[in-house]
């Protein structure tokens, strides 16, 4: 029976998984979640961390006999028994299989919906939509598959539960509000018979319902901004000196008002992503190091979004574009034989694409990807446009989600081929030389 330490901060959804396959298995398990046994932000960076858990993530599992486990799925794995992992082969690649559905289908949406409700990042109405509607077709999906069953796999709580529970449990503490859960009764009478089971209460506690949908908070959102410094307060004169002194003393006041108007530049509010950035809190701004860039990725997305691609957005990207400043990489999906329907393919890219807009990258960079081909014969490539010269992706736990899936090559801005590669995937259009394969359907990230 396994036995050890979970590293983890408190409240950690990930951490979760574990602690409710502990109780199931009867592992011994510690939490150290609080001072002196484990600060979040100290802790996880300290040599003696990372010498066991290299990325210094947590949860991280560290068990009596020195063996050393990152990433929350295979922490719940080790700790789960055979009856959670699925008593024959085929139960146990049906748990693998929800276990990756909530990783991929389940989190990136669940993310980009919540996260603005916690104060966590800004709000984006368009990323806001497009999960909502991301996060109807996994609950369909799931109203589905339980239409018939009390569980997701056999007839017992498995690991798939737990899993899948967990990556739900935002979702249904925020913003899943009886309306929009109205549709889906298989999904909510299956979630509140897990979550109110002994081993997931031992952890959960009671799990209580949305009642009304939580919105963006901007006041809970700016108190989580870095506090700007007040002006020091000029020490009042005394009364001595009467009228004479105090008409130098207002014009003086009235000289620094005007100098605070003319530097007022420098005291306007983080425009959106300065705030992204900000909400942050765990590292610093990776894009730190680099020198200010003249060119204004939010200006080329706005040309993109609102004018004609050809005539007016790309025109402004090469006229602005600031070679030293950004990168430009072409990506190709490595495992081409993997995909199958077109629209699975697709929702591929529009997970990662998601995911990622959850965090900074998105206010430094755009991509466009592209499907190429039909049903079980495609393949998959994209263009990035990268802030700084080295791979983004590198710069930022956070950011490496699904990179390696794909080779990355960065191309001679001042290359044809590289002004073809631009045109050709942010104009949706074109003759796809390097491909071979028909334009099937794309994706923006911006």
């Amino acid at each position: 029976m396994a036995a050890g330490t979970l590293y983890t901060y408190p409240e950690n959804w990930r951490a979760f998984k574990a602690q409710i396959a502990a109780q199931y298995s009867g592992a011994r398990l510690k939490i150290a979640s609080a001072s002196p046994a484990f600060t979040f932000g100290q802790t996880n960076r300290s040599p003696a961390f990372l010498s066991n858990f290299p990325l210094g993530k947590v949860p991280a599992y560290q068990g009596d006999d020195g063996f050393c486990l990152f990433e929350s799925n295979a922490i719940a794995h080790y700790l789960s028994n055979d009856a959670l992992r699925g008593s024959t082969p085929q139960a146990s690649a049906q748990v693998l299989q929800w276990v990756s559905f909530a990783d991929s289908e389940i989190i990136p949406p669940a993310s980009a919906w919540v996260f603005p409700t916690l104060g966590i990042m800004q709000f984006n109405k368009q990323a806001t939509e497009q999960a909502k509607e991301e996060v109807k077709r996994v609950l369909a999906i799931l109203n589905q598959h339980l239409n018939t069953r009390t569980f997701l796999v056999g007839e017992r709580v498995s690991l798939a539960d737990i899993t899948v529970v967990c990556s739900l449990l935002w979702l249904y503490k925020q913003v899943l509000e009886p309306a929009f859960r109205q549709p889906y009764p298989n999904v909510s009478r299956w979630f509140l018979t897990c979550v109110n089971q002994p081993q997931f209460k031992a952890v959960l506690g009671e799990v209580k319902l949305c009642e009304k949908m939580a919105q963006f908070d901007a006041k809970k959102f700016a108190e989580m901004q870095p506090k700007k410094e007040a002006p020091a307060k000029k020490e009042k004169s005394g009364k001595e000196g009467g009228k004479q002194q105090q008409q130098p003393q207002q014009q003086e006041k009235k000289e620094k008002k005007k100098e605070e108007k003319k530097a007022a530049p420098a005291e306007e509010e983080m425009d959106e992503c300065e705030a992204v950035l900000a909400s942050e809190p765990k590292a610093k701004d990776p894009f730190a190091h680099l020198p200010k860039s003249s060119f204004v990725m939010d200006e080329f997305k706005r040309k993109y979004s609102n004018e004609d691609t050809l005539a007016v957005a790309l025109p402004y990207f090469w006229d602005h574009f600031d070679r030293e400043g950004f990168s430009i990489w072409y990506a190709e999906y490595r495992f081409p034989e993997e995909l199958t329907m077109s629209f699975m393919s697709c929702n591929l890219i529009t997970g990662t694409c998601v995911a990622l807009n959850s965090f900074s990258i998105v206010c430094t960079s755009t991509l466009s990807v592209i499907l190429f081909g039909t049903n079980n014969d495609s393949c998959i490539s994209g263009i990035w446009v990268f802030r700084g010269q080295e791979l983004a992706f590198t710069l930022s736990e956070d950011w490496q989600i699904d990179y390696e899936s794909y080779t990355w090559r960065k191309l001679d801005v001042d290359s044809e081929e590289c002004k073809t590669m631009v045109k050709e995937y942010f104009a949706w259009e074109g003759e796809f030389k390097h491909v071979g394969k028909p334009f099937n359907q794309g994706k923006i990230f911006k």
